[in-house]
């Protein structure tokens, strides 16, 4: 059998390092309180449905249909999402 994504609308930002946080925050809300921030390699430790996953500079955040939240890679956020109009 074959399947196909359904179509779906997320939010994401991209991670730029520590002067993009602020906009994390906002996307995240409450629960960027449960990120840990690892200031000299500038990594995010976001915790998932999954386990603790690791963003870094040029990793997409995205919001998930559950409201849940994790990391991906820019080649992959970029062959599986395309910018909504």
């Amino acid at each position: 059998m074959k399947y196909r994504k359904k179509p779906v609308v997320i939010e994401a930002i991209q991670y730029r390092g520590y002067n993009s946080l602020p906009l994390v925050k906002k996307l995240m809300g409450n629960e960027f309180e449960k990120v840990l921030f690892k200031p000299i390699s500038e990594k995010l430790i976001i915790p998932t449905l999954e386990g603790d996953h690791e963003a870094s500079v040029g990793d997409y955040i995205i919001k998930g249909i559950k409201g849940e939240f994790y990391p991906c890679k820019p080649d992959i956020f970029e062959a599986t999402y395309e910018k909504v109009k």
